[in-house]
């Protein structure tokens, strides 16, 4: 008997309940999709693979487990080592989950039978995965759709469904990619509102860090508490992405806190910090970045710096609607901060000339922002025919399709003072001569300044989902407000 209570992922407290029919939406959209792609054979199934259980190199360690991020969309399901079915003609959903030993009852915890799963995930079916070939076999399939394509950010192919007698069914693997990265790219009202989530919960962190900081801190205190903060109050046990705690020169290291350079510094007094974090709730990313000055009062310079970059921002936001093309937009922030440079007197000249060169990619080498979702950099930037332009800045822009109704979007245009970049530029001609290289010394050693939000698209423009201070003197005042819920003592 199916169970009254809606089957829903909770962790208590004041986290958000995400209900199963989240998951249920999406399969549908996900037939609907393949339906209106065309080439279907009567009796297609959908055969997705979830993420497997792995230890740490050679030995018995396991790593904590993430769910593979094609699997959650289409199931939402925790455990590892499963599999999951959609029957494209009936919509009917099968989640195949490993028949465990008994001694998995001593070591792990109690072993579910399948009808657990089935109230849990609010599946059609549920069966072991050792099965798979009989009860497919039952269903008769035409064609078994597997998913394997090339995620354009990493390179990598998505992992495909594989089990042993597949070799049994005609597969087609080329079909389901392209469709499912579309449905992914959309979210729908559910998905939107976990994304509210991740976004408040990592708002309310990164405000707490503005509190907390002074000079003589390390950077790895201030992950250490937003990592808390994140779990404690939000139920995150999953941060997006490695956590940068850029502080003084280190905020001009875009992937700070790698592990050659693990936000191991000590603040010191007149430093900027760039905090670039994100936390994670039921594998549905956010990813936000604020700038700062470490003592709460931004000199004249980082003042200037920091609201050319909030100009570049907000001008790209208030452009941002659908069928505005994201190129577009990165070409406006580029705009925006040479302009600025060229007041504050970094540079001079003519901006359109500074542009004609790529001038801007110098000061902001990376791209303006990509999509978000269940990755933090969620797929579908570059489908078929849509090709990078290889420019520089444009080269590393993680979307180059036109912006549509609820995509949910980074914006984080930034300023940086890279030493390499900027030695490069003054050895080159085409760039040197917009340069005022004895104005640029003052700011060698600087560092960055980064502001990265997370916007929802609608039919007009955007939702701002990140909340927190943005311009310099809402910083300072919330910076020296000592009553504030957001004390590190009052997240316990």
């Amino acid at each position: 008997m199916a169970s009254a209570v809606e089957p829903t992922y909770w962790l208590g407290k004041d986290t958000l309940r995400v209900s199963a029919t989240l998951f249920a939406e999406n399969r549908l959209g996900l037939i609907e999709g393949l339906k209106v792609k065309g080439g279907l054979q009567p009796r297609s199934v959908v055969v997705l693979q979830g993420g497997e259980q792995k230890q740490r190199y050679c030995t018995d360690t396991d790593i904590v487990f993430r769910q593979e991020s094609f699997f959650h969309w289409a199931f939402g399901v925790t455990e590892a080592d499963c599999l999951g079915a959609i029957d494209v003609d009936t919509g009917r959903s099968i989640l195949f989950v490993p028949k465990l030993p008994e001694s998995y009852a001593t070591w792990m915890g109690r072993i579910h039978p399948k009808e657990h799963f089935q109230e849990k995930y609010a599946v059609d079916e549920v069966q072991y995965t050792c099965d798979i070939v009989g009860v497919m076999s039952n269903l008769k399939p035409t064609v078994l759709l597997t998913l394997r394509g090339q995620n354009t950010d990493s390179g990598s192919i998505c992992r495909e469904a594989s089990f042993e007698g597949i070799s049994q069914f005609q597969v087609n693997n080329t079909l389901l990619h392209p469709v499912i990265v579309e449905c992914r790219m959309i979210k729908t009202d559910a998905e939107l509102e976990v994304l509210r989530y991740t976004n408040k919960i990592s708002s309310d962190a990164h405000k707490m860090l503005m509190k907390h900081v002074k000079p003589g801190q390390k950077e790895y205190e201030m992950e250490s508490l937003f990592k808390h903060y994140c779990y404690t109050k939000g139920g995150m046990r999953h941060v997006s992405y490695t956590c940068i705690c850029g502080t003084g020169h280190n905020a001009s290291t875009l992937h700070y806190g790698h592990a050659g350079a693990p936000n191991d510094k000590t603040i010191m007094e007149g430093d900027m910090c760039l905090f670039d974090m994100g936390g994670e709730y039921y594998c549905y990313s956010s990813d936000i970045t604020c700038s700062f000055p470490a003592n709460g009062k931004f000199t004249a310079e980082q003042k200037a710096i920091y609201e050319a970059v909030l100009k570049s921002s907000r001008t790209v936001m208030a452009a941002i609607k659908p069928g505005a093309r994201w190129t577009e937009m990165h070409r406006l922030a580029d705009k925006v901060h040479l302009e600025e440079l060229v007041k504050i007197g970094i540079l001079k000249g003519s901006v359109d000339d500074m542009m004609k060169v790529h001038l801007g990619s110098v000061f902001m080498p990376h791209g303006l922002g990509h999509l978000l979702g269940i990755d933090v950099h969620d797929v579908g930037g570059y489908p078929e025919g849509v090709e990078r332009i290889d420019e520089p800045g444009l080269r590393s822009l993680r979307m180059g399709r036109l912006v549509r109704e609820r995509m949910v979007l980074t914006v984080e245009p930034g300023i940086y003072f890279i030493n390499h970049l900027l030695d490069q530029a003054l050895a080159d001609p085409a760039h040197s001569c917009f340069i005022n290289n004895q104005v640029l010394a003052h700011f060698r050693g600087f560092g960055g300044v980064r502001i990265e939000d997370n916007i929802a698209v609608t039919e007009s423009g955007v939702e701002l989902l990140t909340c927190v201070p943005r311009t310099v003197e809402e910083i300072e005042e919330f910076m020296s407000d000592p009553g504030s819920p957001f004390s590190p003592v009052n997240i316990q």
